[in-house]
């Protein structure tokens, strides 16, 4: 459904950019035309004119006939001849200005007119969203956190100040959904439907902007769940206490995974085998429904080619690794296992299931 939406969009962006080339060949040609009369013209006049006139004075007259303005006859025009040359010059002049100005309005009209057409397209398909995620800042962090997010069969909405980041990047994120402004700005991240919204990546390069990012959103949605970026360790505090709920900090994380690649390096493998593997397989967490009626391990279907039960989370935040046949799951709990899209969202209708 999506890449069907993403190529009738896509169509329509092609449709859109061939009819504004048509509009720039017809404003080159009526350029051309209107260059062409001026120059006829300016001869014309010069030889009626013959020794009661110069080239300026061609050239002025030539000016004034075709924009039909017509101040004066600076070069007398006594034959019938030469008045029909001149009305034949007005003529034509009007018709080659007329033509080039309107293709002129037209060309800048219709850009004006695609860009907010195309952001309403974009806000109506974002309104239909739920429990999506917002990445404000589009850059090469925010970049990885898409591309991790469509891997894993994920809605998004994308912001940035620099539009410029969405037009590159269009071929490598089809079907991408994206605002163009300040994410800390109230009425652009209602209009990503923030309400709506499971999540919100404050990850743009500048931690002032994340902190504003994080105490706009959290006003907007106190339930929101927020993962910030921070340039600086000693922001990621005043990031928590704005509101952010996880912080990373890009430097500290990278220590660590230098660390682990040299002690642990088998693991580290696994892991990156595991994200660049064609079957998006990771380790995801599926939470237990509210209503979910305490059930045993042995009574559930958790093993399937597509997901692998790894632990549980209890409400307590007690963690319980590879749970034997007979440990009881409850609401509240989180499932922890190893699963493909398909996989997650099969666990997910099986707890349903469970339920009815």
């Amino acid at each position: 459904m999506r890449l069907r939406r993403s190529r009738r969009l896509r169509e329509s962006d092609l449709r859109v950019a061939a009819q504004l080339q048509r509009i720039i060949v017809r404003i080159i040609w009526a350029g051309v035309v209107v260059l062409v009369l001026i120059g006829v013209g300016t001869l014309g006049f010069y030889q009626i004119a013959d020794d009661h006139g110069n080239w300026s004075d061609a050239l002025y007259m030539t000016l004034i006939t075709i924009s039909t303005v017509g101040y004066g006859e600076i070069v007398p025009l006594h034959s019938l001849n030469d008045r029909l040359f001149a009305g034949i010059m007005a003529i034509a002049g009007l018709g080659a200005l007329t033509f080039l100005f309107t293709s002129l309005s037209v060309f800048f009209l219709e850009k004006d007119l695609d860009q907010s057409l195309r952001r309403r397209r974009m806000e109506k398909r974002i309104q239909k969203l739920r429990q999506h995620f917002i990445i404000c800042g589009f850059g090469r962090v925010g970049r990885s956190v898409g591309r991790e997010l469509h891997n894993t069969g994920r809605h998004y909405v994308a912001i940035d100040v620099e539009e410029a980041r969405f037009e590159e990047n269009l071929d490598r994120f089809p079907g991408l959904l994206y605002l163009h402004g300040d994410a800390s700005d109230d009425d652009l991240l209602e209009a990503a439907d923030i309400e709506d919204a499971r999540g919100l990546f404050a990850v743009t390069g500048d931690d002032s902007r994340n902190l504003m990012i994080i105490i706009t959103a959290r006003q907007l949605n106190p339930n929101l769940r927020i993962v910030a970026r921070a340039q600086e360790l000693r922001n990621v505090e005043k990031m928590t206490k704005a509101g952010a709920d996880t912080v990373i900090s890009p430097d500290f994380t990278g220590g660590i995974r230098l660390a682990s690649a040299m002690v642990r390096p088998h693991v580290v493998g696994f892991l990156d085998e595991m994200i660049r593997s064609d079957k998006n397989v990771r380790v995801e967490e599926v939470p237990v429904p509210a209503n979910f009626p305490p059930t045993r391990v042995g009574d559930l279907r958790l093993r399937s080619p597509d997901y692998i039960l790894l632990a549980l989370r209890e409400e307590d935040g007690a963690w319980v690794f590879n749970p034997k046949v007979d440990h009881v799951i409850q609401a509240g709990n989180t499932i922890i296992a190893m699963a493909n899209p398909s996989g997650r969202a099969q666990l997910k209708a099986h707890l349903i299931e469970k339920m009815s």
